[in-house]
């Protein structure tokens, strides 16, 4: 039953490209593909790059994977194709329909980390890691030798000296030579600042306001770009163009060129940037500039209207340089604003030539000259090739653009937010474009993945992402687990993905700092890991779902400014405890833990890291030991948050107890022990800040076991901080106070604890705090308590039988209550599937009957079915998702109601119904005495393996095709006991006492023994109880599916018998009514019963024995009262050949009670029924146009619209459907009596006084002679079998009826014909039926039902609504029922049409008839799946829309779907 393996499940969709979802995995786990509704019944081919067993990965090299069908069946919904995830990385699939590419993407699997000399398991959860910078860290020879981690682009690195095609550079990007231009410009003014040389223009080397940012704009634009004209680059130099042009003009062989009006003359950029060195196309200028004659004014003339297009060309172009000119003064500003004048920048004071202006884009390894000297050297490639651009990254900017290519003015612009220490390299697409980088670079990162399980991809958009993907395949070839923690400023979680997906990154590195205010940086420790408190179990088998990637959450990261300057010292402790309760990895950078107040400088720090000296003083400003900064309590919380990762706290709840407390807990579902850190975080000093006193008490639930740590900021009398210019020293006069281990009555923190009880079982501890001063954090460790302890273990123990999850955390006692010692499969064991209907389903009506009704949720609304279903189906909904505050789950936790309701309502039963109640109510026992907030999830445990197991009861009790079958089979199957039930009240008229297996019971109020038939309900909830619970014709077209494919053979052969017993003027009642109130105004049942019987016979072993079984007639002769069961008493066969016998003689009689009293709508002549048999052909015909006596049984209601007591459609004359089944049961009585097992051979009547006999042999014949010439439509518009050519507009189809009183009716395009074709397709020939089929396709099939009527019918409406009320009389009450909408029934009997005669029409045909069979089908299984009800509805409106006028659950929807499963 229980997996205990994980199992993920993709569905694939048609056109589904899910490149920018992540999906993450772990190794071992399972990943199955299996498809979606969209490629069901298709062709589909899964490729993936995973390696096979035995190979290694190769990103280019994909392969095909194996679809497996584990029951082996037609249809879809189990096929599967699978990966045994064993390695880390990320991996491609794509999949294919037919050879065109349909939808892909990928999947990220976690690596394995291993640590320590046993080399045990590190979860990611535990990792913590701190930020260095190798440079700081000192002449280490083995640190340097093995750890240079600094950034080997460096632009003083040797190898880009010697390999300067390495980096973009002037030689080969000549693109960024205006750019470089610029940048000189900058550096040339920046010195000149620095020199006081434009002090009079009003720039002091010290920037300290606004006018001295003016005053650069204005030297910038005044000074700066008239001098470098970096125009000049883009423009074309006229006067040699004009003279280019002019020498064209006048060459004597010159050619005419045609002029083209969509080529338009324009600036062709000089590939190597030289000023003036753009051109133009002479040919466009040629074709565009004509000379009227050839003298010389004329060439003149012309010439100069192309100098004046070549001035305005370069205009143009003057102006878009002005644009990116106009960028680029803002970015300067906003660089110098930020360096210089900002409270929250680094303040560099004045400008020197260490501290320019703003950061050089590009390096100058010459000596300086002026600028036009410099600007000399940007066409010598030996030494423009020294000429780099410095990386750096662009806000807001594509990560997956490359910034530095053409196409991109990112530099020109001043866009770029650079690092001056590192130059941008240039791989190009692929290893060819610049062998030595990549060669250098592979190298680097095998070195590196030789000494590391792990590697952190810095600023990690800036790499392009396929040379990113390149090194890291190489890296995992040595270092398959690798650990990649990447930093991604994309701005979009899904750009992200692109990244985490691509590269198969570990752990995204996600910044405390930026949070604005505590309840941020709470609601990101919930954002970034674990699972509510209380959570559900999930299962091991369930489906894939889109994550978020990994969080690597750090307090500060090197980028960050210094959080003392943001926010304060006192907050240092606080948001580092914080940061490390999250359910994920943790971080933080070097400096963080001594408190050092300034942001460390990745480019211009020079100093060392402080040294460690157990003995150092707090003003030793070189040594740092366990009185230094927060290092105390670091120690210990990230001790912790190892012990919270490995132990399985994985459950999180963040409560912001005020505006400047936290409290976030972390718990183990399987323990059930929380640790709670309670920090007081210190965004604002709290020398100059406001913080209360008064500290809100707090609520704990459970039993405080002790006080982990606790910690305050405190200052201490020492010299106060002065940066050292040796080492990295932090600020020396604040520290922590530490304690950890101790009993809560020795806090100093928490004033007292009192217990306090929370409803009858549920103890809370209540904390007052009195020195939770801002910077100070507290953590408990909390159990439950231990009479609450006991009661979870007990539960585990017993939740073992259903999944071994349960093992840890279970007890076992002797002294639980003697039920719960019998294992629940065995009780379960003992319930019949009508009792399983009462555990599982019945609606509010059913259950109405027994004086009960479906459990009410307050804030929301009663549930589908009084039985488990009801419950399970809104657990289905919440359990994947967590949604722990739905209405459902707060009922739970606010109560014991629902509780009591589920095993109350089993216990009022008897007999093994009772049993189950009992069980549950043993188990609820110590439910009820656990914490109420994980009352929700042990209920659900509970429900889950009771239901599974009930589930498995049922299907052990049904036909070999079910158990066998696959999930939607099994799921549909359900159906049967969802509809199949025994009320209160026997819906059944009573068999004859002679008859044998029939099942009784004891009747609660008379004590006397009565029968209990299971009766079919025609669908709920509206046709589920009394009255209109059973009717005929529904009935025995439900009958098959429902009963007889699923192996339920004793009570379909109940069902046909009662309904025989009340067989009267040759009819079988539509509303049975229980015999005594039943209703003979339809035509069709009687058919449907006789084809029942057919099936019957045919399926069930032994089954013509049915024919010889007694029926206790209700009424032996028409006019007969009703009869007691065993009164007059007649073998079924008898009972077959009067239904025969009456229709051939002819049926005439008029309803009793005719009138108000039975039908409130009907007019006086609808009460007249008749039917009978036409002598020339055979056809069954009947009904008036006034009443309706087939399943279009829609009579008008409405008085505004003067429809009422009007059938929609009537179907008088002979229905199709009604031929067919007629044909069908005369075939078979034909069959039977040749075999003698029929004792009749023909039927005898009355025709004018004389007694004529029919032999089945002559009726089979004269059907099967006219059906064709009567009922096709050819698409010879002059067949002379068409008497009414005028009204066909359909070629090709069969009518919908034959000598109907409105003509026209007869040639309407319906689904019916299908029903013929499925129970007597010898009446049809092939290539017509195929044709008419194929029409029935196009014009009526729907997503789950057929169209009633064909769209193209003046009458057709396809959406029902029976509460509208207008004077619209084809829509008024509903009057459309049958006009339209979309039934699901008859599409049971298209499908199974089309299957039968693809089979006649070859194998192409049939192949892709089961393609389309597997699609509808798919569309079913996905209804069945979503629908609360857990069944398949009667109708739904044009295109598959929901209809909620519509029962939601109809039994011959789910029956000939079950069919056509079986067929399949």
């Amino acid at each position: 039953m229980a997996h205990s393996k994980q199992i993920r499940i993709l569905l694939l969709n048609e056109m589904e490209k899910l490149e920018k979802t992540l999906f993450r995995l772990e190794q071992g786990f399972e990943l199955q593909f299996r498809l979606g509704p969209t490629l069901q019944g298709k062709a589909v081919t899964v490729y993936t790059n995973y390696p096979c067993p035995g190979e290694t990965f190769h990103r280019e090299k994909f392969h095909s994977l194996d679809w497996e069908n584990p029951t082996e069946k037609e249809d879809d919904s189990d096929k599967y194709c699978k990966l045994n995830l064993q390695q880390s990385g990320s991996f491609q699939y794509y999949f294919l329909q037919g050879n065109e590419k349909s939808g892909g993407g990928y999947i990220v699997v976690d690596p394995i980390l291993r640590v320590g000399t046993d080399n045990h398991m590190l979860p990611l959860d535990c990792v913590t890691l701190q930020t260095f910078l190798s440079k700081c860290l000192g002449p280490l020879d083995e640190w340097e030798s093995r750890l240079r981690v600094a950034k080997e682009s460096a632009a003083n690195s040797k190898w880009i000296q010697e390999h300067p095609e390495s980096a973009y550079n002037l030689v080969n990007s000549p693109h960024l030579k205006p750019a470089w231009v610029l940048d000189r410009a900058f550096w040339h003014f920046s010195c000149d600042v620095a020199e006081g040389k434009y002090k009079e223009k009003g720039i002091p080397a010290l920037i300290e306001n606004d006018h001295h940012m003016n005053c650069i704009r204005k030297v910038i634009w005044e000074d700066i770009f008239p001098k470098i004209q970096l125009w000049e680059f883009f423009q074309v130099d006229v006067y040699k163009a004009v003279e280019q042009f002019r020498r064209l003009l006048t060459q004597e062989n010159r050619r005419e060129t045609k002029s083209d009006p969509t080529q338009h003359l324009k600036i062709m950029q000089d590939p190597e940037y030289r000023r003036l060195g753009c051109t133009v196309d002479m040919n466009i200028a040629l074709a565009t500039f004509i000379p009227h004659d050839s003298g010389p004014a004329a060439i003149e003339e012309c010439c100069n209207w192309f100098r004046k297009r070549v001035e305005e060309l370069n205009s143009e172009m003057h102006q878009l340089i002005n644009h990116h000119q106009e960028q680029a003064v803002n970015c300067f500003l906003g660089n110098v604003l930020y360096e210089r004048l900002a409270g929250h920048g680094p303040k560099l004071g004045p400008v020197t030539r260490k501290y320019p202006l703003v950061t050089r884009y590009f390096t100058f390894p010459f000596e300086e000259m002026a600028l036009s000297a410099e600007e000399s050297l940007i066409h010598l490639p030996n030494k423009a090739c020294f000429l780099m651009a410095y990386n750096g990254w662009v806000m807001g900017d594509d990560p997956l653009r490359n910034f530095a290519e053409p196409g991109s003015n990112v530099y020109l612009r001043r866009e770029l937010i650079c690092w001056g220490d590192s130059v941008k390299l240039r791989y190009g697409n692929k290893p060819e474009d610049c062998p030595y980088l990549w060669a250098h670079m592979k190298k680097y990162t095998e070195i590196t993945a030789t000494y590391f399980q792990g590697v952190r991809l810095d600023n990690c958009h800036s790499t392009p992402l396929h040379v990113a993907e390149y090194m890291l395949d190489a890296a995992r070839k040595l270092q398959p687990n690798l650990y990649v923690v990447a930093e991604l400023f994309t701005g979009s979680e899904e750009l992200d993905n692109v990244f985490v997906t691509r590269l198969g990154i570990s752990s995204l590195i996600r910044e405390a700092m930026s949070a604005y205010n505590s309840h941020e940086e709470g609601r990101l420790v919930y954002r970034y890991g674990g699972e509510p408190v209380g959570s559900f179990v999930q299962p091991c088998l369930r489906p894939l779902m889109p994550a978020i990637a990994h969080a690597l959450f750090m307090d500060i990261t090197h980028d960050n400014e210094c959080p003392i300057v943001h926010r304060s010292a006192y907050d240092a402790l606080p948001s580092a405890t914080i940061v490390s309760m999250a359910c994920c990895a943790s971080g933080s950078t070097r400096g963080y833990d001594e408190l050092v107040p300034h942001q460390i400088s990745v480019v211009s720090e020079e100093r060392f890291y402080t040294k460690w000296n157990p003995g150092a003083s707090p003003s030793d400003t070189g040594d740092v030991n366990f009185q230094s900064g927060i290092i105390a309590a670091r120690c210990a919380i990230n001790k912790l948050h190892q012990e919270l990762g490995a132990k399985g706290f994985f459950q999180v709840y963040v409560d912001q107890v005020d505006e400047d407390i936290v409290a976030v807990t972390r718990h183990s579902p399987s323990i059930h022990q929380s640790l709670v850190a309670v920090s007081r975080t210190a965004f604002r000093n709290p020398k100059t800040s406001f913080y209360s006193k008064e500290v809100p008490q707090m609520c704990i639930p459970g039993k405080i076991e002790e006080v982990v740590l606790e910690a305050r900021t405190v200052e201490r009398n020492t010299k106060p901080y002065k940066k050292d210019e040796h080492s990295i020293n932090g600020m020396p006069n604040i520290t922590v106070e530490v304690r950890e281990h101790i009993q809560l009555n020795e806090s100093k923190i928490v004033k007292q604890a009192g217990v306090a009880t929370k409803g009858p079982k549920e103890y809370i501890q209540e904390i007052e705090f009195e020195n939770l001063s801002p910077g100070s954090v507290i953590i408990f460790r909390v159990s439950l308590d231990p009479h609450a302890q006991v009661a979870v273990g007990i539960l585990r123990n017993h939740l073992t039988q259903f999944s071994p999850h349960f093992r840890s955390g279970s007890l076992a006692v002797d002294n639980a209550d003697p039920i719960l010692k019998i294992p629940f499969a065995s009780i379960a064991s003992k319930l019949t599937l009508a009792e399983l209907n009462q555990i599982l389903y019945r609606c509010e009506s059913e259950e109405h009957e027994d004086g009960g009704g479906c459990y009410d949720i307050p804030n929301w609304s009663a549930l589908k079915y009084a039985g488990l279903q009801g419950l399970m189906s809104v657990l289905a909904e919440i359990r994947p998702k967590n949604d722990l505050g739905h209405p459902f789950c707060d009922n739970l936790r606010s109560g014991d109601w629902m509780i009591d309701y589920v095993s109350g309502r089993l216990i009022s039963r008897s007999g093994a119904i009772a049993e189950v109640g009992k069980w549950l109510q043993a188990m609820f026992f110590y439910l009820k005495q656990i914490p109420r907030y994980l009352i929700p999830c042990y209920f659900d445990a509970i429900l889950i393996g009771v239901y599974t197991t009930l589930l498995d009861t049922a299907w052990k009790q049904m036909s070999s095709f079910v158990q066998n079958g696959s999930t939607f089979v099994k799921h549909l199957s359900l159906g049967s006991v969802q509809m199949c039930g025994v009320g209160k009240l026997p819906a059944l008229p009573r068999l004859s006492p002679s008859l044998l297996d029939v099942p009784y019971r004891l009747n609660g109020i008379t004590k006397e023994k009565e029968q209990c038939c299971v009766s079919i309900a025609a669908g709920l909830p509206h046709f589920s109880s009394g009255l209109f619970r059973c009717w005929g014709r529904d009935t025995f077209i439900a009958l098959r599916g429902i009963l007889l494919v699923t192996g339920r053979y004793l009570e379909a052969r109940n069902i046909i018998l009662a309904f025989a017993g009340t067989l009267r003027h040759g009819l079988i009642p539509n509303l049975l009514g229980e015999g005594t109130y039943a209703r003979y105004n339809c035509r069709d049942a009687v058919w449907w019963w006789l084809q029942c019987i057919q099936d019957y016979c045919k399926m069930v072993p032994n089954g013509l024995d049915i024919l010889k079984c007694p029926v206790s007639r209700m009424y032996p002769t028409d006019d007969s009262a009703p009869l007691p069961a065993g009164t007059v008493d007649q073998p079924l066969f008898e009972v077959i050949q009067e239904a025969m016998q009456r229709h051939m003689q002819g049926i005439q009689f008029r309803e009793r009670n005719a009138g108000l009293q039975i039908d409130r709508n009907m007019k006086d002549e609808g009460f007249n029924v008749t039917a009978g048999v036409d002598e020339k052909t055979g056809f069954v015909y009947g009904g008036n146009r006034l009443n309706c006596g087939t399943w279009m049984d829609k009579m008008g209601e409405s008085d505004r619209a003067r429809n009422r007591g009007i059938p929609a459609t009537p179907r008088d004359g002979s229905a199709v459907e009604i031929v067919g089944l007629c044909k069908s049961a005369v075939r078979w009585l034909l069959e039977l009596s040749k075999n003698n097992i029929f004792p009749y051979h023909e039927v005898r009547v009355k025709r004018h006084g004389k007694i004529v006999t029919v032999s089945y042999d002559e009726w089979n014949r004269k059907i099967q002679d006219n059906f064709e010439r009567l009922f096709h439509v050819s698409e010879d518009p002059s067949h002379p079998n068409e008497k009414h050519p005028n009204l066909v507009h359909k070629r090709g189809i069969y009518k919908d009826s034959y000598g109907a009183s409105s003509p026209w009716c007869d040639y309407q395009l319906r689904p019916n014909f299908t029903i013929a074709m499925v129970v007597a397709p010898e009446l049809f020939t092939p290539e017509k039926a195929w044709k008419a089929l194929e029409m029935a396709e196009k014009k009526l099939l729907g997503p789950l039902g057929m169209k009633t009527l064909d769209p193209d019918d003046m009458v057709y409406c396809g959406i029902y609504d029976n509460a509208l009320d207008n004077d619209n009389y084809n829509l008024a009450k509903g009057f459309n029922y049958h006009q339209g909408p979309e039934w699901l029934w008859p599409i049971g009997y298209f499908l199974r049409a089309k299957l039968y005669f693809s089979k006649l029409m070859g194998l192409e045909t049939s192949a892709k008839t089961m393609l389309l069979v597997k699609n509808v089908l798919s569309r079913h299984y996905v209804h069945l799946e979503r629908s609360p009800w857990k069944g398949l509805p009667e109708l739904t409106n044009e295109n598959g829309q929901h209809c909620p006028f519509s029962c939601e659950t109809q039994a011959w929807s789910i029956a000939v779907i079950l069919e056509t499963l079986y067929d399949l």
